[in-house]
């Protein structure tokens, strides 16, 4: 009864399989994913009515209703701390850093409940005033499309990597109509790559993820800013000083995240239940004084972007909204730090150019034009992605003038950001959680096994009184290439090359006088059986040797064991053969 379904199966795996089909593959993963990036906006409004005046709280006074407000994220919280507590594993798959993770060590396959428990519990979060962004969410809801896709047909795992690309770039360019944004957001973070063979089928997922947001909620800019302009060449001093303090309000930003992050995990003793139910009561008493760090804060930026906001309240949202994200996310609510990025920057730029056009008014922009630059400075820094910001801010204003602080600001708030670290928060995650990709799977498996399992304990060590023709004829019978040289207690003083014997040889005279000590390298670098194999490659590739010798743990320089590159490297080739039969 299989063999006709199979059969069908293979020639659709066929079909897809061929570059050209592949394209239509992306178009409809682009089409849906414009869709589903649209109906989670959706929920996201459907939420924040639920948890308002129009829903809980229908029918109460206006003065019931302002009394009970700052509790509704209190209420959400405890909604999203019973997912964790009956859904805990599809709660954790939500967020930018697991598409990055499933792309690099997971072939790109993504489980198909994940789309609807990141809806859910990311709409919740935001909508019932959560301090959070919808960008992330909507990359990993829209990138399961591209994943179940990339299974449902069994393509290979390149092609599913492609199709995670696709959906993840259709999510963001029908979030903010802005389709180049999305090509380049997914070739910088998600796949970290730009080839031909993947930017062709992203492409045209992108832009039907832009035509289909736009078919059903019309093509509007994200933001309606009137047009901005540098005003004076001298000014671009004014926004590299900018971009320095996007940078460092960036890493205040990122530390104070993990921060709370451990705080949660480690400090607060209370149920998984009850931990974003406090979250969002703290968020929610502090927005009885900043009601604007509420939800993703797009109506706020626009405000700021259009002058509306006074700059003094600006510089109190660049510290509570730090502080609200962080509380909101580290204490288990569900959502993204894009968007709070955005806010955080946009506050910053405005407080700072509403000191330097109070100043120089005739030779700086007003404090719009530089809050719109620290949008896309301070989510560059974040990000560590330069590019993809440049291109987000320009599409979601449509105006071009500005470009050239824009492009610097950016790149001085990134670099400023890499005198802290060279990931990005998305990177940062999940080496808190103890995986690393930015070089695949190599360092995880690498970081998982140790020398003990792989060193050889047949040692040839010599000592260091050994007369050198001694040497000669220990060496004539082995294959080794180092020796450790040992003293009378049995611990090593030196290592022997076979190169420094070969130079040895060739001086007349040495074979009668020199000893091994006379011809031992001293202070050698060694490594102990519980390093693990990713610390001994990197020694390797320090030393650029072939062979270390390994001690006794603890400080005893007793020789146990030698460890070789090669051996290294054939365990390493040996575990990634088992994981793709695996997969």
């Amino acid at each position: 009864m299989s063999e006709p379904t199979d059969g069908i199966t293979t020639e659709i795996k066929s079909f897809f399989g061929r570059e050209y089909n592949l394209l239509i593959l992306a178009a409809v993963i682009g089409t849906l994913a414009g869709a589903a990036s649209t109906v989670f906006r959706w929920m996201i409004d459907f939420f924040a009515k639920v948890f308002s005046g129009e829903g809980l709280l229908l029918g109460l006074s206006a003065g019931a209703v302002m009394l009970l407000m700052p509790f509704m994220p209190m209420l959400g919280g405890l909604v999203i701390g019973m997912a964790r507590r009956y859904f805990p594993e599809a709660v954790a798959e939500s967020g930018v850093d697991r598409v990055m993770e499933a792309v690099v060590l997971k072939n790109g396959k993504i489980r198909k409940r994940v789309l609807t428990v990141c809806a859910l519990t990311s709409s919740i979060t935001i909508g019932s005033g959560g301090s959070a962004g919808r960008v992330g969410p909507t990359v990993q809801i829209c990138s399961v499309i591209g994943s179940v896709f990339g299974q449902m047909f069994k393509l290979s795992k390149e092609r599913i990597r492609v199709l995670v690309g696709c959906g993840a770039a259709a999510g963001i360019a029908a979030t903010f109509n802005a389709p180049l944004a999305g090509v380049i957001f997914v070739m910088e973070i998600i796949l970290g790559e730009f080839t031909i063979h993947s930017l062709s089928p992203i492409v045209i997922a992108s832009v039907m993820g832009t035509v289909t947001g736009r078919a059903i909620e019309g093509n509007e800019l994200t933001f309606l800013t009137p047009v901005h302009e540098l005003v004076h060449p001298s000014e671009i001093f004014f926004y590299l000083i900018l971009g320095i303090l996007c940078g460092l309000t960036a890493n205040l930003f990122t530390q104070t995240f993990y921060r709370s992050q451990k705080f949660f995990e480690e400090q607060v003793n209370i149920s998984v239940v009850l931990k974003p139910a406090l979250g969002g009561l703290i968020v929610g008493l502090l927005a009885i004084l900043t009601p604007e760090i509420r939800g993703n804060g797009f109506p706020e930026m626009e405000q700021v972007l259009n002058g509306q906001l006074f700059w003094a309240m600006a510089l109190v949202l660049i510290f509570t909204k730090i502080f609200a994200t962080a509380v909101t996310l580290g204490s288990g609510g569900v959502g993204g730090t894009f968007a709070p990025s955005l806010f955080i920057g946009a506050m910053v730029g405005a407080t700072f150019g509403a000191a330097v056009h109070g100043v120089l008014p005739e030779w700086t922009a007003s404090s719009e034009t530089y809050a719109l630059v620290g949008m896309g400075a301070l989510a560059s820094a974040v990000m560590q992605a330069p590019l993809t910001s440049i291109l987000i801010l320009f599409e979601m204003t449509n105006d071009y003038t500005i470009i050239l602080p824009i492009m610097i600001c950016c790149i001085v708030a990134t670099y400023t950001m890499r005198r802290f670290t060279q990931n990005s928060i998305y990177e940062q995650t999940l080496l808190n959680r103890g995986v690393n990709i930015r070089h695949g799977k190599a360092i995880n498996i690498l970081s998982r096994m140790f020398v003990r399992d792989v060193m050889t304990q047949e040692v040839v060590t010599i000592s260091e009184e050994m007369p050198f023709k001694n040497i000669l004829e220990i060496v004539s019978y082995s294959r080794h290439l180092y020796y450790p040289v040992v003293d009378s207690e049995g611990e090593m003083t030196g290592i022997i090359s076979f190169s420094n014997i070969r130079d040895a040889a060739q001086n007349e005279g040495m074979e009668e006088t020199a000893l091994a000590r006379d011809l031992a390298t001293p202070g050698v670098v060694a490594l102990k059986p519980n390093h693990n194999l990713n610390e001994a490659l990197k020694k390797f590739s320090e030393l650029d040797v072939q062979q270390l010798p390994v001690l006794q743990v603890g400080d005893s320089k007793k020789v146990v064991g030698m460890l070789r590159q090669s051996d290294v490297q054939a365990v390493y080739n040996r575990e990634i053969l088992i994981s793709e039969l695996k997969s």
